[in-house]
């Protein structure tokens, strides 16, 4: 570096510097370029599944807090169908009861009575209605929740596989053993397509 400015070198410039001069170590100068190659690549590879697996993370972090929302959306609609059909055993009661005072009253107040149940018959319809829909809403927030959770366990799979392949980089760059490149290779690509059967919802 020239005088006028400064620069603060990474380990892994180092490295590349050393294996660019090649002489300067114990190999020569075609091995020290076969090193620079194999360290250049190492940490490019290395960067894009590090980027990788953090876009992964971010999904798995997302999923899963949906899913304890839907979850939460379940419970909430659960509460208001549970209401509801206390308030259609509440109409029920209700209705028994006049139906009962119909039996026992005169002739001139069975028809006011006949209309009072005739209402609760129709509000008892309408509560029904509106609880086994909420039923509905109940089941399809569930069914989200879980394929959420799915999904979010696919992401955090994918991104061990490749936090697993970026720690078998270090020991490549470490060794210079190519069958540990190769490992990295491959655990990176299952990552990657454990990673696309998230995104497909597999």
């Amino acid at each position: 570096m020239s005088g006028h400015g400064f620069h603060v070198h990474g380990p892994h410039d180092h490295e590349l510097e050393h294996a660019a001069q090649g002489g300067h170590g114990e190999h020569g100068a075609h091995d020290g370029g076969d090193k620079g190659g194999f360290i250049g690549q190492i940490a490019v590879v290395t960067a894009i599944i590090a980027t990788v697996g953090a876009i992964f993370s971010y999904q798995g972090g997302a999923t899963q807090a949906n899913a304890g929302l839907y979850k939460n959306n379940a419970a909430i609609k659960k509460t208001e169908a549970s209401n509801q059909w206390s308030f259609f055993q509440s109409k029920s009661t209700k209705q028994a009861l006049t139906e009962f005072a119909m039996d026992l009253s005169p002739e001139d107040k069975k028809e006011k009575l006949k209309a009072k149940i005739d209402r609760y018959e129709k509000e008892k319809g309408e509560i029904k209605l509106n609880a086994e829909k909420l039923e509905a809403e109940v089941v399809n927030w569930e069914k989200q929740s879980d394929e959420q959770m799915h999904q979010h366990h696919r992401w955090a799979q994918a991104t061990t596989v490749l936090q697993v392949s970026i720690a078998l980089a270090a020991i490549a760059l470490l060794t210079k053993k190519k069958w540990f490149e190769y490992a990295m290779f491959g655990l990176a690509g299952i990552g990657i397509a454990i990673g696309v059967m998230a995104m497909l919802h597999i």
